[in-house]
């Protein structure tokens, strides 16, 4: 029988991030049914918070599926997407040339617009490739390589094509503000576990009237039924029966996106920024550099920095894993190159990042690391302490 007798772990990842304390409060509470009112109250509740989120207009559809981010890419393009279609795929790192693959599978003719690794996607680029087609699809922050791509500028050109506008939001939404309407995205999702510390396995999800209108002109039904619209609606806004959702988890995110709505999405992207500088300014001395070259292309949730010169990048993560701290590498040409450090909800605080710092000091033999990270850590705080719980 397994026994959990281990300290509380330090999770400086990508995702998952640490569960926000009125989250896991919440998971505690009994079960109610997914039919019961009380949890049609708890949903509304919900849709209106993620409109907020999203700053979606007034009526747009809001939901929660039952999977993680990657359901919420592929609801997309099952829903929205018919054989035949031209499909405009922006990919410069893992995740948008998984959104290339799953739009194929469904049929989609798929036209890529790509960017070095490292490098965001040039709109310029997006413009040359625009015309005919139906859908324009992009990653916002793309977690594997720290970018943060231009999605206003893109959202701009897709308006004026008269194409469906999709954004993975998935290191963004919940962290900073993020201007659906005002942007003109058609449909929007990320994953709880990510910028809103709630536990995995729900990825909230956002339709605008126009995708909702594409959707109903469909030509064939939705190849996926689990995640059709359709069905989503019948439970969301008509309360009939469509699947068990996870009751449980509705409540823990209901908790988690209150506390995030709370605080100010706002104060939220100073936050995470404030602690980005924080963390690199402590280590550029020691050799690590960022990986993204251009600031205005850094994702700030997903800090990619580049590892010093003959680092043990898998002996240091083994020796960090032993002492309960978790960061990731690279991935694919990546690896051994950079850390991937977690700046999303509960991980953007000082205590996590002081617990690493201690722990590199040591690993390292630099005894000044850590007294540096508090030095830097005071003079990051003293014009906005209240950012930042010390």
């Amino acid at each position: 029988m397994f026994e959990d007798t281990h300290t509380e772990h330090v999770l400086l990842t990508p995702g998952p991030t640490p569960i926000h304390p009125r989250a896991q409060k919440a998971l505690m509470r009994g079960m109610l049914g997914h039919m019961d009112p009380e949890v049609f109250a708890l949903n509304r509740e919900i849709q209106a918070d993620l409109r907020v989120m999203y700053g979606t207009e007034p009526e747009a559809f809001t939901a929660l599926l039952a999977g993680t981010g990657s359901l919420g890419m592929e609801a997309g393009f099952a829903n929205l997407v018919e054989k035949g279609d031209e499909v405009l795929v922006c990919a410069n790192g893992s995740f948008g040339r998984r959104m290339a693959e799953m739009a194929a599978r469904y049929g989609a003719k798929v036209r890529l617009v790509t960017a070095p690794l490292g490098e965001a996607i040039n709109p310029e680029d997006v413009a040359n490739h625009i015309d005919g087609v139906a859908m324009v699809a992009v990653v916002h922050g793309e977690t594997s390589t720290g970018v943060l791509n231009p999605v206003p500028e893109i959202a701009e050109l897709v308006r004026r094509s008269g194409a469906l506008f999709t954004v993975d939001a998935v290191t963004t939404a919940g962290m900073e503000p993020f201007r659906m309407q005002d942007w003109g995205v058609d449909y929007a999702y990320t994953g709880a576990q990510k910028c809103l510390s709630a536990p995995p396995g729900l990825a909230p999800i956002a339709v605008s009237e126009r995708a909702f209108a594409r959707f109903d002109s469909r030509r064939s039904p939705t190849p996926l039924w689990y995640c059709d619209f359709g069905g989503l609606k019948d439970y969301w806004i008509d309360h009939t029966y469509h699947h068990t959702v996870p009751v449980n988890l509705h409540y823990a995110f209901h908790a988690a996106l209150q506390a995030a709505l709370e605080e100010g999405l706002e104060n939220r992207q100073h936050r995470v920024r404030m602690m980005g500088r924080v963390i690199t300014r402590t280590l550029e001395p020691y050799g690590f550099s960022h990986y993204v070259r251009k600031e205005a292309d850094r994702l700030p949730t997903v800090l990619a920095l580049r590892l010093p010169e003959g680092f043990d990048d898998a002996g240091v993560r083994q020796a960090l894993r032993k002492r309960e701290i978790s960061v990731t590498g690279g991935l694919g040409p990546t690896a051994g190159v950079i850390w991937r450090l977690g700046l999303m909800g509960e991980s953007a605080h000082p205590e996590p990042y002081r617990k690493l710092m201690a722990a590199l000091q040591d690993l390292m033999g630099e005894p000044g690391l850590l007294p540096r990270y508090e030095e830097v850590l005071a003079e990051e705080t003293v014009q906005k302490p209240a950012l930042l719980s010390v």
